[in-house]
């Protein structure tokens, strides 16, 4: 890897697709072989697919990009991006850009606690079978880490023991719920594994204590004590765009917030902004996107109403911006060491912990998040949008090569972006433009 990488790549974007490749492989000494993923000629092979899943009959590749200008805690990230939507790549860059003047996001993230349910009925007395199980907390803990020596030795594995008793969803005439928590860490891990294997291996132990019958033994996703948190301040004068001045940008990103902090309908719609960076980012790393999606949407209602993930603040002349999730991340473990692509991403990315890649994606939301509420709460969304959507639209249309920014630009101008224009506007286009595509991708 090159002694400096910087996520500062002014013009990147304009650069002929190789050329983009030639620059990232020699900023991260990227092999042959690792630049041939990224072309897609060296990708995910069908044996190991078949390893990987059921009645496989195939793979499926998305498009890979690379979000730029992001700094967090005062170091550069290029963020890789596995998504087909148009313009989150690019509103990640451009938001990033903003906050990298005003001097980056700053991000902190809790140590990999996760959380092993063990649901028990038929206990009898509840504040009886509750004191049962906490007295035999060390004998619990002892049994759980028997399973996994090796974690333990590294300083994971099982910390403490909970008991939480649940109202009956019946009403009064139902048992309550007795349910066990226990607390494992999962250091450098995901930790779905680990933690069903513990739940499981003490569910006996936890019968006998009880005479109760366990039911349910299986990890939550709502991984509420392995939360990350980025934020950000903004000065007003930077906002400035679209013929506004920035205190009129930064109201308008206020109200949105307002609105969403208000409007479960508004929240949930603002929470999918959040996502679609950090499930991009997700997916590209070989992340459980969908525990990350559980785990995010089910915290979001924490306080019994679905809110917000992040806000956003006027302070003192300043834009602030906040976000905080659960998290529950790996950089080992699942199909992270199985997947090429997951690899050269997370190569790209250059996190050496799960805390610190928990620091990016939590960064990479409230960007997203930043992007999309600075279009909402002035211009709208549709201006910026349709202009990457255009894209795909003249492709779908047939152009190629040169003639898709030709084709794009033209849609955007007509204000009709729609694939019969495309066509429309791709048949007009001088003969020898067309032939020239044809020739150079066909």
């Amino acid at each position: 890897m090159s002694d400096t990488v910087t996520s500062r790549l002014a013009g990147f974007h304009k650069l002929p697709l190789e050329e983009r490749l030639a620059r990232i492989g020699q900023m991260f000494r990227l092999t042959e072989a690792e630049l041939d993923q990224l072309r897609g000629e060296n990708g995910l092979d069908l044996s190991v697919a078949n390893q990987m899943i059921e009645n496989a009959v195939g793979t499926f590749s998305l498009p890979l990009g690379l979000g730029l200008n992001l700094t967090v805690n005062g170091r550069d990230y290029l963020v890789p991006m596995a998504v087909e939507e148009p313009s989150v790549v690019a509103a990640v860059s451009f938001a990033s850009k903003i906050v990298r003047e005003a001097g980056g996001f700053t991000a902190e993230a809790d140590e990999s606690m996760m959380i092993g349910q063990v649901q028990v009925s038929n206990y009898g007395d509840p504040g009886l079978a509750s004191e049962k199980i906490l007295d035999a907390k060390d004998q619990i803990l002892a049994l759980a880490n028997s399973f996994h020596p090796a974690m333990v030795a590294r300083g994971g594995g099982a910390k403490d023991v909970e008991v939480r008793l649940l109202p009956a969803p019946e009403g009064p005439r139902g048992e309550p719920l007795l349910i066990v928590h226990l607390l494992i860490d999962a250091q450098e891990a995901m930790g779905a594994n680990l933690i069903n294997t513990m739940a499981e291996g003490v569910a006996p132990l936890i019968e006998q204590l009880t005479g109760g019958r366990v039911y349910l033994r299986i990890l939550s996703n709502l991984a509420d004590k392995r939360l990350a948190r980025a934020t950000c301040r903004i000065q007003l004068d930077l906002l400035a765009d679209f013929g506004l001045p920035g205190e009129v940008i930064a109201e308008g990103i206020a109200q949105a917030s307002r609105f969403a902090e208000a409007d479960p309908y508004r929240a949930a719609t603002h929470n999918k902004g959040v996502m679609n960076g950090i499930d991009a980012v997700a997916i590209a790393t070989g992340q459980d996107w969908r525990s990350i999606e559980a785990g995010a949407h089910a915290f979001a209602c924490r306080k019994g109403q679905y809110r917000p993930l992040s806000t956003w603040y006027l302070e003192e002349g300043h834009l602030v911006g906040r976000i905080e999730l659960p998290l529950a991340l790996g950089l080992v473990g699942g199909p992270i060491k199985i997947h090429p692509g997951a690899q050269v991403a997370l190569k790209l990315l250059r996190a050496t912990s799960v805390r610190e890649l928990s620091m990016v994606f939590a960064a990479v939301g409230l960007a997203q998040n930043f992007a999309a509420l600075r279009a909402l709460g002035s211009v709208g969304i549709q201006k910026g949008h349709m202009a990457m959507h255009a894209r795909s639209v003249a492709v779908t249309a047939g152009a190629r090569g040169g003639d898709v920014e030709k084709v794009a630009n033209l849609l955007v101008k007509a204000g009709h972006v729609k694939v019969e224009k495309a066509r429309e506007i791709l048949a007009s286009l001088p003969p020898e433009t067309s032939a020239i595509a044809t020739l150079t991708n066909g």
